[in-house]
């Protein structure tokens, strides 16, 4: 598309010099602070989410341009929307606002040309985006769905099917959602009531970190066109359907689960209220701005204490749990509680461990039972009294001073190998005397299936190790973690996101 000088608009456009919303709305919107080099394309991508556009200049002497919107109101629906959300282009922001000419007038052939390719494009896209509204003037890129498909990477805090409604329910009416795990990664199916709607939020949230630093969102276009939700639980909601069953939830899906009544809202109040289209109510500008750099929500603010229910009390030891939950922080004290050992209380080193644990832990079977993991209402676990009897005191363990914390030294690469229970898992500070018959011995003569094993090629100290189920890998890790291999090395084991 050409780029040409336009001789009824000068640079400023002599316009709308005054606040944006002292202007008066007009089908063609002005355009600043584009990137030098911005092409028609990027330009398009920021106007076709409302409509068709039906002329386009571009002043990149100037960072400029023009467009003319097919409808005052799809001009309208982008002005108010990027009022509320800064548009970027290469996180470059970009000013948007009415111009005070009603029309375009683009004179020479090269130009004439170039706006007939653009009609063609945004008549195909409006098409075959099946025009909500009765024809409204909204169009979307071809092919594209209402459904996207997320995946939430670095996840350090739980990320809840709350968040998610909280977060993308800015961008329009959110109908479904389903959350599950796989490739040991927290992913999201989630259903917009308009495919419009969808295009916009996938293309503001892709990329963005829910909290600072971490929980990455990855955003695509999924091949299915609408979600069948059968309950209404923590890992799949209809917003639509009130009345569903709350269904029971199998371990594997509950993987990254977090249960807070109801559905973890208390943890997570509402941040976004639920729009019904692309005209957005005013939201805290800190979980939005800028749009492609982080939403800046606040970690949730809780205690470091969990509660851990459903326990097998014929089997489950503090040493037990203090490992377990090793694996996500540094535990602190365990206590389980006396006149009901099916519970535990668990102090992790901060309220982030303590997320982190919950959100990897819930919903995993131990010794048989599927355990609950969630946020007790104590701050600490308290040690018993001096006058306690010898049963109660040997269930509550201080560990504060354990050698076997991961995560007490500084920018220990610990922190970067923590991921949820797999039946795969991750060996470590093996000594060159012990050999891969050696470690599967240990590990079947321990009751444990030995599937696979594989010495890693560069570093023969580590090692993977498949066992038969996560379960029984969950188990593996409390038994043998720190098991002394010679006269002064210990295995390490941890869980692992590779396979064999």
């Amino acid at each position: 598309m050409s780029t040409v000088n336009l001789s009824t608009v000068d640079g400023t456009d002599r316009l709308c010099v005054s606040e944006r919303a002292q202007c008066i709305p007009s089908r063609v919107l002005h355009l600043r602070q584009l990137p030098l080099d911005v092409s028609e394309q990027e330009v398009l991508a920021l106007a076709l989410p409302f409509g068709r556009v039906t002329k386009l200049i571009t002043l990149k002497t100037k960072n400029q341009a023009f467009l003319e919107m097919a409808s005052e109101e799809a001009a309208v629906t982008m002005v108010n929307y990027y009022t509320s959300a800064t548009p970027t282009v290469r996180n470059q922001p970009v000013f948007i606002q009415y111009s005070n000419h009603r029309e375009l007038k683009t004179d020479n052939l090269a130009n004439q040309r170039a706006q007939a390719a653009l009609q063609a494009i945004s008549a195909a896209a409006v098409h075959s985006g099946s025009m909500a509204s009765g024809g409204n003037g909204r169009g979307l890129i071809p092919g594209q769905s209402p459904v996207l498909r997320i995946i939430v990477e670095n996840l350090f805090y739980p990320v809840t099917l709350e968040v998610l409604q909280q977060i993308f329910s800015k961008y329009g009416t959110v109908l479904k959602i389903i959350t599950f795990t796989r490739n040991n990664q927290f992913q999201a199916l989630l259903q917009f009531s308009d495919a419009v709607h969808a295009q916009h939020a996938k293309a503001a949230l892709d990329g963005q970190n829910i909290y600072n630093s971490c929980c990455t969102l990855r955003i695509d276009f999924s091949k299915l066109s609408m979600l069948n939700v059968k309950y209404n639980n923590d890992k799949s909601r209809d917003f639509t359907r009130g009345d569903l069953p709350t269904g029971e939830l199998e371990p594997t899906a509950a993987a990254f689960g977090v249960a807070l009544p109801p559905y973890g809202a208390a943890a997570f109040p509402p941040t976004f209220h639920q729009h019904t289209g692309l005209s957005m109510a005013a939201v805290p500008g800190s979980l939005v701005s800028p749009p492609r750099m982080s939403l800046q929500m606040a970690p949730p603010a809780v205690h470091s204490v969990l509660l851990v229910s459903n326990l097998n009390p014929e089997s489950v030891s503090p040493h037990c749990l203090f490992i377990l939950f090793g694996v996500y922080g540094d535990v602190q004290r365990v206590k389980i509680l006396f006149n009901k050992k099916e519970n535990a209380l668990v102090q992790m080193s901060d309220a982030t461990q303590a997320q982190l644990a919950m959100s990897h832990l819930n919903g995993q079977r131990l010794h048989g039972n599927v355990i609950r993991v969630t946020l007790s209402k104590h701050p600490v676990v308290q040690l018993p009294r001096g006058g306690a009897g010898q049963e109660e005191q040997s269930l509550t363990r201080d560990f504060s001073g354990s050698a076997l914390h991961r995560f007490k030294k500084p920018g220990s690469k610990n922190f970067n190998n923590i991921f949820p229970p797999s039946a795969t898992l991750h060996l470590s500070n093996i000594p060159s005397s012990v050999s891969e018959e050696a470690l599967k011995d240990l590990f079947s003569s321990s009751g444990f299936t030995v599937k696979a094993f594989k010495f890693f090629q560069k570093d023969r100290k580590m090692a993977l190790m498949q066992l038969a189920s996560v379960e029984e890998a969950i188990e593996a890790l409390i038994a043998l973690h720190d098991h002394q291999l010679d006269h002064n090395q210990h295995l390490r084991v941890s869980f692992s996101k590779s396979t064999i």
